[in-house]
């Protein structure tokens, strides 16, 4: 793990910790999510409503220009809000746009020269200027806004209520496990596992979903097949679930090939070498930090016919048929593995579905021909900030109740 991560998230929570830690917090979160709902249709009418919050954001611009990474980030990060707090934010408050922004600043520093310095001479840093100081006091900005949702959540329960979100089902297994020497469930745990919740829609689903825009731009074709399947399948007044995918091949193919062309987390999380090893004679010292190249199988020539394009065709057979492929990682491998990923492929379907159905998109109209499909290495691979046209393909009265 790199020193900028052991500064922020030390060995606590999911992703940076190790053994008996690792093991307890992870099986903990799979179990609460499933208990709040993941799989099942209400966690999915729950991420409907966003979607609709969503469309109802881009449609109140009429057509005209917008940068949709607020309104994206804000609707992605308020599924996962609504399991760890319980409810969700308001694109007018305040604090949660600026949590949003402390974040996503965060995130970016990792891939700025300064974070790769960090990283390098971290011994020295504490004794240095410069914009690490600033991200590590937005760092503590976080922490304090989540201490104070735990606090609220710990006054407002009263004994024998049943758990509503990640918080309270957390609370509740320190509070079982008090006694336990071995117990791995504390604040310093919980408030890491919040944050890696919340991290990780920032990072990952929402920038799935600004690239597909774009990809949506760069390839109108491409949006005018998945709009004809969108019709053709579903009448305008049905709401739109995840079951949905098997009768729609070619859209689920477009969100799969999305997911592989952009690469978001090229490496994957770190892993330690445990003990010396040899692999492919290469020597791996015991305590050696290793990266996964998810790129490498993305981008493969053996298991794509056309890598470096935007094909999803990848994903189909000659009949037009779904078929995913074994070389298709997007959420990392092995027994890290994201847990969120069911999550995440249900967030990004109907998300993108729901948008689809509703907009046309494209770039304004003196922008037209400039596309970019440069990006900004952070914690992951995102798009330059860009401007889009969302223009409406009916009337609300006619699209339906659905998103």
């Amino acid at each position: 793990m790199s020193p900028f991560f052991i500064k922020v998230f030390g060995d606590n929570g999911i992703v940076f910790s190790n053994g008996h830690t690792w093991k307890q917090q992870r099986r903990f979160s799979l179990m609460t999510l499933r208990n709040l709902g993941l799989g099942k249709r209400s966690l999915e009418m729950r991420i409907l409503e966003e979607a609709q919050h969503l469309v109802k954001c881009f449609a109140v611009q009429e057509g005209k220009p917008t940068d949709p990474y607020m309104s994206v980030v804000n609707s992605v990060s308020n599924v996962i809000c609504a399991v760890v707090f319980g409810h969700r934010f308001s694109m007018d408050d305040k604090l949660f746009l600026r949590l949003i922004n402390v974040m996503s600043m965060m995130i970016n520093f990792r891939g700025t020269a300064w974070g790769r310095i960090y990283d390098v001479f971290s011994p020295l840093m504490p004794l240095l200027p410069g914009p690490h100081k600033k991200v590590f006091g937005c760092w503590e900005e976080v922490h304090s806004f989540v201490r104070e949702e735990i606090k609220v959540h710990r006054e407002r329960r009263v004994a024998g209520d049943p758990p509503e979100d990640l918080i309270d089902y957390y609370q509740d297994e320190i509070a079982k496990t008090k006694d336990d020497a071995t117990s791995v469930f504390n604040e310093n745990n919980l408030r890491t596992v919040v944050l890696e919740f919340f991290l990780a829609s920032i990072e990952t689903t929402s920038t799935s979903l600004l690239w597909g825009l774009l990809y949506m731009v760069e390839y109108p074709d491409v949006q005018e097949k998945v709009q004809k399947e969108l019709d053709a399948v579903l009448e305008p007044s049905e709401i739109i679930c995840y079951e949905d995918r098997k009768r729609l091949p070619y859209t689920n193919a477009v969100i799969h090939e999305v997911q592989r062309y952009a690469s978001i987390v090229p490496g994957g999380v770190g892993r330690q070498s445990l003990k010396d090893t040899s692999f492919q004679g290469f020597f791996i010292p015991k305590g050696a930090i290793i990266f996964g190249n998810l790129t490498s199988a993305l981008y493969d020539p053996e298991h794509w016919e056309t890598p470096r394009q935007f094909n999803p065709s990848h994903f189909l057979d000659e009949e037009g048929k779904f078929v995913n492929k074994e070389a298709f990682m997007p959420f990392s491998a092995g027994h890290r593995v994201c847990l969120g990923e069911q999550l995440a492929r249900t967030e990004l379907f109907i998300f993108f579905t729901s948008l689809l159905r509703a907009f046309t998109f494209h770039l304004p109209r003196n922008e037209e021909k400039k596309i970019s499909s440069d990006y900004v290495l952070g914690t992951t691979v995102h798009p330059l900030p860009y401007q889009i046209c969302a223009v409406p393909r009916w009337t609300s009265e006619h699209h339906g109740k659905g998103c």
